[in-house]
């Protein structure tokens, strides 16, 4: 809140006077403007450093031969995207993202509910499931190699079980932060199992398993990107790895900036999801209040 401060002397003392700022006098005009910044902060950013690249590729301050120009890159996409080359990829790495998301995110929630609300549960779980946590997601690829073989269930399984630990994690925590004071106000009006967790359970502890989500959303598109990388034969992973080792540096920047782009869109349609089941949540922080 933005306010003016006085001070008017008076006979005895000073008295401070407190007058109402731009932001209350004017809240819907200040908002726009402020929201304006942050829009052109947002799209000036990104855009000086890509003329700047651009500037460093046209005056030869780099290597073009490394890092291409962006009007390089963006032809270059273009062409690959025209032709139809490029789609399949972006297919491959998109259903896979997709599959292991979901399978991941319904695991992770149930059971992180299961312990949350059950202490015996997480007795028992707890500590095997913290030791797998810390284990890097990348060497169990050859576990889900020898129990899938080749193709596309060894991709799967390993973005399930990235996405599993950071939805469970964040459920288990929220079931645990609700406030005791909404659990015993649902026992005093007699609620059974599945009200509690309809009414009490659900809206208090969903906004934080939505965050964990969010989160998970662009760390399964890393992973896959780097599982494919390994264990694949197409996938943006593939492409970027496999047009490095043949020096083709136009088209492994083409594959990071697709992969930059279905991780921003994929996050940003989780947030867009957890506003709409959530809409008794608090806005993002960093984000404008309307």
């Amino acid at each position: 809140m933005s306010t003016a401060v006085k001070e008017a002397p008076q006979e005895g003392g000073t008295v401070l006077v407190r007058r109402p700022g731009p932001q209350e006098l004017h809240p819907v005009r200040t908002h726009r403007r402020r929201r304006t910044l942050e829009v052109s902060l947002a799209v000036a950013v990104p855009l000086v450093l890509v003329l700047l690249w651009q500037l460093a590729a046209a005056r030869s301050w780099i290597d073009d031969r490394v890092y291409p120009a962006p009007s390089t890159i963006l032809a270059d996409g273009w062409d690959r995207a025209a032709d139809g080359d490029l789609w399949p990829d972006v297919w491959s790495t998109l259903k896979r993202v997709l599959g292991g998301y979901a399978i991941g995110t319904v695991a992770g929630y149930v059971l992180g509910l299961l312990m949350g609300s059950l202490p015996l549960v997480r007795a028992a779980l707890e500590p095997l499931l913290d030791a797998l946590y810390v284990v890097p997601k990348l060497a169990l690829l050859p576990v889900f190699l020898n129990m899938f073989g080749l193709g596309e269930g060894p991709q799967i399984a390993l973005v399930a079980a990235t996405v599993f630990f950071f939805v469970w994690i964040s459920t288990m925590a929220a079931v645990l932060a609700v406030p005791i004071g909404h659990r015993d106000a649902g026992q005093v009006f007699g609620a059974s199992p599945w009200q509690m967790f309809r009414h009490v359970l659900l809206p208090a502890s969903l906004p934080a398993v939505l965050v964990g989500a969010r989160i998970a959303a662009g760390v399964a598109v890393l992973v896959i990107v780097a599982s494919e990388q390994i264990a694949a034969a197409d996938g943006l992973g593939h492409l970027i790895f496999d047009s490095r080792a043949l020096f083709e540096n136009d088209v492994m920047f083409v594959g990071i900036v697709c992969v930059a782009v279905l991780g921003v869109v994929f996050s940003e349609m989780v947030r867009i999801a957890g506003r709409l089941l959530t809409p008794w949540a608090p806005r993002d922080r960093g984000r404008s209040q309307s």
